[in-house]
């Protein structure tokens, strides 16, 4: 791209696709991160000439120009530290977060978060405006930029726009106690389509724009007063599922996971949990289940160990800290009353770790432990579908992860029901072969067939779909 303003498909997200490294000669440089959305998006920013707006990552880094790395055209948006701790520490994740959870943290007004949420959201969009090309499509990712529908949509009538919310959308109940419900629907509304996880949710904001906007709304259409229609609806995420596979299957892997086996006393099943360390995941719960049932006698050291990865998470942030206190006492506490030499009962890993370690443990693992309070999704749990490519293994799933709603043959519970919670784990665990490979091979015809590819396939056909509504005789000058 010779020029920010030529780029027919526009990506708007929180972070840029790449994160700044250290190469070997000491210089700065760029790595892509790891994440199925710029998976899934490559393909078509390529084809398109595409563009993808987002932070660097960094508050004191003075260099945003728009920059090339490995063929993706990259337009970095500055961010102050204040702004991080206010715009994204505070609003995104002190208010919005909790609430689009169900509350499981009580979440925190303050208005000047609010103030920089809109500041940052008015940047965000105001690049985006410059970068878009004449009618070009531009698609805003997530919770963090919520307002830059409409910021664009106000400076850019020729654009199409969509927007997809990776995490739930909460209930008018919940929603309703937000001082700024009406900004935030009304941002959401620049968009031509709204992409939720879940039905539900796409219904929660129906619902929500007819009450407290009062736009004409049928099933998932909303009709604005001059006419133009809004689309919102679920579009399931998913993972890059041939990819996963392809690793899982890879000499390396295998051997990798083989090794784990040994080094955890090689016993007859190995429990897993990956989460980044968050007090949505439900770890402390799951935890504690598998703790009950060793001290109980349900479960032995020679028959069961777990291993929980707990990726480091908003370290910054004082509600976070607290939570892996919490979990390292209860790890503590388990392995020093149930633990032998050489066998602790929690393996607990606070570290990050390369996607070829993950499918090593998902090759490793016999029961896979996903219970979230409240995901969007939860793409750990097709992850571990995708890697099982001999269709054995056992997956314990939250009913209220999104992936509840695909994954059907998973053994589904409720994280707050710690006993129910308990029994799962031992079905699971006393399951034949037979049981789990019939639920594992329908896990995996659905998570084959529905791929991250097709979400976003899915998602910009349904957006290009959209008639047309736009009065481009009132377009704006744009930004230089």
């Amino acid at each position: 791209m010779t020029s920010p303003a030529q780029a027919d498909l526009v990506i708007v997200a929180n972070r840029l696709p790449v994160d700044r490294v250290t190469a070997p000669d000491g210089s700065p440089a760029w790595r892509r991160s790891p994440g199925g959305l710029v998976t899934a998006l490559e393909p078509v920013m390529r084809a398109e000439d595409g563009a993808w707006i987002g932070w660097p990552g960094s508050s004191d880094d003075d260099d945003f120009e728009p920059f090339v790395e490995d063929g993706l055209s990259l337009i970095p948006v500055p961010m102050s530290a204040q702004e991080v701790e206010e715009f994204y520490e505070g609003f995104s994740n002190g208010t919005l977060w909790p609430l689009y959870h169900d509350l499981v943290a009580k979440p925190e007004f303050h208005r000047e978060w609010w103030e920089s949420y809109v500041a940052v959201n008015q940047r965000f969009a105001d690049k985006a405006a410059q970068v878009a090309a004449d009618g070009a499509t531009v698609w805003v990712q997530d919770y963090q930029l919520q307002l830059v529908p409409q910021m664009l949509r106000q400076q850019r009538p020729d654009l199409r726009i969509g927007f997809y919310l990776h995490i739930p959308f909460p209930p008018a109940e919940l929603f309703s106690q937000l001082p700024w419900r009406r900004q935030i629907l009304e941002g959401l509304l620049g968009a031509d389509l709204i992409g939720f996880q879940l039905p539900g949710a796409a219904a929660n904001f129906v619902r929500l724009v007819r009450s407290r906007v009062g736009h004409k709304t049928h099933r998932d259409t909303i009709y604005l007063p001059d006419g133009r229609p809004v689309k919102a609806t679920a579009f399931p995420i998913s993972i890059d599922t041939a990819g996963f596979e392809e690793l899982a299957r890879s000499e390396g892997v295998e051997r990798r996971a083989k090794e784990i086996r040994e080094a955890l006393g090689d016993p007859r099943c190995i429990f897993l949990g990956v989460d980044r360390l968050d007090y949505t995941k439900g770890i402390y719960s799951r935890l504690r289940a598998f703790g009950e049932l060793i001290r109980d006698g349900k479960l032995d050291l020679e028959d069961a160990v777990f291993v929980q990865v707990a990726t480091p998470s908003r370290e910054r942030v004082e509600q976070y800290r607290i939570l892996r206190d919490d979990i390292e006492r209860l790890v503590g506490g388990i392995n020093g009353d149930h633990g032998r030499i050489g066998r602790p009962a929690i393996s607990y890993l606070h570290t990050s770790h390369p996607r070829e370690e993950m499918a090593a443990l998902y090759r490793a693992a016999d029961i896979m432990v996903v219970t979230p309070f409240r995901d969007g999704m939860n793409l750990v749990a097709k992850e571990y579908v995708a890697c099982r490519f001999d269709n054995d293994g056992a997956l314990v799933l939250s009913e209220f992860a999104g992936a509840a709603a695909e994954l059907r043959q998973a053994w589904l519970v409720n994280p707050y029901d710690i006993d129910g919670m308990k029994a799962m784990l031992l079905e699971a665990f006393a399951a034949d072969s037979k049981e789990r490979g019939r639920r594992m091979r329908a896990m995996r015809k659905t998570v084959l067939q529905h791929d991250v590819a097709k979400w976003a396939e899915d998602f910009l056909r349904d957006l290009e779909a959209v008639p047309e509504h736009h009065d481009k005789s009132v377009r704006r000058p744009r930004a230089k």
